[in-house]
């Protein structure tokens, strides 16, 4: 168990269902992701690879999102999972808060419990140490003296300190991990956030103690990790100290102050970037609320990716010493190079952003910005060429640092500007520089080129060992089946005659019933379940084996309708897979391009579905005749079976001819 003080317990189907029902996918993604409007839809950066033009789709009116490029996408609790590597009850849990809905639970067992998962329970051993740290900072004689007193020194308000959820840790080396303890929490999970040190002895002792806390929040809002700062200026001990990396946490994609400054990075279109915690803690009170800090980490490109899904407009600030300056050149190339406009602001010596924000008012601040921020190449040359001055080994190497910045830019556009703009300012030839980006770039797609046969060849490789894996397991549980591969023409078929179900299968077709010409009215499902019983074949791909049999379970059910069954099912794979056969709805209208008359939806409907079915049993008759053409080059010409196969090989092209005749082998584009 996690704890023992607290029951734990899982959420009901009605309140599941009363969530998704209320729950706007538009609101959720743009949690995460700048959208804009395009059409019915709206469209993003896919957070899930990285891009420099967007395939994000979302759409609001189907309740789905999906990425054109990579594929990834679903419904608001697929999109949840896949994004913030949440269970299937943690998305609920995040959307009930969103929509402040009452989750109705019912108790789980122990082994229950044991399956909500290691991830889970490391998040609840991070939200109850961020509550305890708040707790001292404000309810115990300590707290109030030395941890308040201290922040209350740094001019920070009670406001601002709940906001980042502030707190302290007590200087006694071992309270925090008792009280945990005592609590009913599990040791591994206190050592493996890096609340508790596990001393020699086996027992714990504080990570903190005596020290500020600054917990560190996802773009969700969970707390996946702690900072800590020491009290005085003692040189012998680290003023501060981070948690370890973890299962939820990577210091590598997460940024200090995203979650309080995404809204505001969306409103203004620009991100304001720091180095540490209360650089973004003051800027906050100040008014300034687009900003955040890598926290004294070298800025990487998982961070990068995170800022660009919501603006490609970034402002480097940096202290005014020598160490700033270098800082905040390091990390200049990696955001050229992922598309991001580029702004540098030194502020004067001896300033931060914390101690400058405490002395100007928000406005005054915004103005110092605007009116002192540089584009990066000028700011780069100026200060390069600070350094190098007359040295003529310095000065080559200005510009080939430079040259080196130009050329990662992937807009050409922008590197011609840029280039005019240094060979102006460095005074040199504009065909000497375009000649050494040439050169440069070519050496970058080599790298780049040689970077992604390496990947490709781990990706085959795991991809054999995850087929070698699955051939060796005994379960036949269909529930695991997560590809959604499609090779084969059958399959091709089989594709597009489930996106045709998926989206109108409870719409009613007017099908003949007898010589009279009588109509009676039949369900899309009815219709195609009744041919294929006939014939007597199914689904071949396992997925949409999976879900026809799904569908045809439920059809009878009041108001079935598949994309909402499939949308609204606690089977996260079959979910994905019915918001990617959504996301790439048939137009209709186009079916039939030398058509003059106008058509209603189910006239087309009835059309094309029985193209669909035609072409589904000619490319079943064609497998059918290749695994007879194999058979017969393994057999006698003199023995019975030979002509046995014979036989069948020929009442198979009959039926195939038969099938091309009444346009099974057709070309069907939707």
């Amino acid at each position: 168990m996690i704890f023992c003080k607290f029951a734990v317990r899982m959420i009901d189907r009605k309140t599941i269902d009363e969530i998704i029902n209320k729950t706007d996918i538009v609101e959720v993604v743009s949690e995460f992701v700048s959208l804009k409007k395009a059409g019915m839809n709206y469209k993003g950066l896919c957070p899930f690879h990285n891009e420099k033009t967007p395939s994000f789709m979302v759409s609001p009116a189907k309740g789905i999102c999906h990425c054109f490029s990579c594929g990834k996408g679903g419904n608001a609790i697929n999109f949840l999972m896949e994004h913030e590597q949440f269970s299937y009850v943690e998305a609920l849990r995040w959307l009930a808060r969103k929509y402040n809905i009452t989750i109705q639970e019912k108790e789980l067992s122990s082994e229950e419990v044991e399956a909500r998962g290691r991830r889970e329970s490391l998040y609840i051993v991070n939200e109850w140490a961020s509550n305890y740290f708040q707790n001292i900072l404000y309810n115990t004689e300590d707290g109030q003296t030395y941890g308040l007193g201290y922040l209350r020194q740094r001019q920070l308000r009670d406001d601002t300190i709940a906001k980042f959820q502030l707190g302290y840790c007590l200087p006694q080396k071992d309270a925090m991990s008792k009280t945990a303890l005592q609590a009913g929490y599990a040791e591994d999970y206190l050592t493996e956030t890096g609340l508790s040190v596990k001393r020699e002895d086996g027992t714990l002792y504080d990570k903190y103690h005596g020290r500020i806390i600054f917990p560190i929040q996802s773009l969700n809002g969970k707390v996946v990790a702690f900072g800590g700062r020491i009290l005085d200026n003692n040189k012998k001990v680290a003023k501060y100290i981070n948690s370890p990396e973890s299962e939820i946490y990577h210091k590598s994609y997460e940024l200090y102050g995203i979650h309080q400054a995404k809204r505001a990075i969306q409103k203004y279109d620009c991100c304001y970037l720091v180095e540490g915690y209360l650089d973004v803690i003051s800027m906050h009170q100040s008014g300034i609320e687009n900003v955040v800090a890598s926290s004294g980490t070298s800025l990487t490109e998982g961070q990068i990716r995170m800022l660009h899904r919501f603006t490609q407009n970034i402002t480097v600030l940096y202290d005014g010493d020598s160490a700033g300056i270098h800082a905040s050149l390091r990390g200049i190339n990696m955001l050229l190079a992922e598309g991001m406009n580029i702004k540098v602001l030194l502020l004067p010596d001896g300033e931060d952003p914390d101690s400058f924000s405490h002395q100007h008012t928000a406005d005054e601040f915004k103005q110092y910005i605007i009116s002192h921020q540089e584009d990066f190449i000028s700011f780069k040359i100026r200060i390069l060429q600070d350094d190098a001055k007359d040295d003529m080994t310095k000065r080559a190497a200005v510009v080939n640092d430079i040259v080196e910045s130009i050329s990662v830019i992937p807009d050409a556009v922008t590197r011609s500007v840029y280039l005019q703009e240094c060979s102006r300012r460095l005074n040199i030839k504009e065909e000497v520089l375009i000649h050494e980006i040439t050169l440069k770039r070519e050496k970058n797609k080599e790298e780049l080129a040689k970077e992604r046969r390496l990947q490709q060849q781990r990706e085959e490789n795991k991809e054999e060992n995850e087929n070698v894996a699955e051939n060796n397991t005994e379960t036949t549980d269909s529930t695991q089946v997560d590809t959604f591969r499609i090779t084969t023409p059958l399959e091709k078929t089989e594709e597009a005659l489930m996106k045709i179900i998926v989206q109108y299968g409870d719409y009613t077709l007017q099908v003949r019933t007898n010589d009279d010409n009588t109509f009676s009215d039949v369900t899309l499902i009815d219709f195609i379940q009744t041919d294929l019983k006939n014939d007597g074949i199914g689904f071949s791909h396992p997925i949409f084996a999976k879900m026809w049999k799904e569908i045809t379970s439920h059809a009878g059910s009041p108001n079935f309708k598949p994309y909402q069954f499939f949308l609204h099912s606690t089977d996260v794979h079959l979910c994905k897979h019915a918001a990617l056969l959504l996301s790439n709805r048939y137009q209709l209208s186009q079916w039939i391009s030398n058509e003059k008359s106008i058509r209603t939806t189910e006239e087309k409907l009835a059309e094309i579905t029985t193209a669909l079915l035609l072409k589904m049993k000619y490319h079943i008759i064609e497998q059918q005749i290749e695994a007879i053409l194999k058979q017969l080059q393994n057999v006698s010409q003199t023995t019975s079976e030979y002509n046995e196969l014979l036989n069948q090989y020929q009442i198979l092209i009959s039926i195939k001819r038969e099938l091309s005749r009444q346009g099974g082998n057709t070309n069907i584009s939707l």
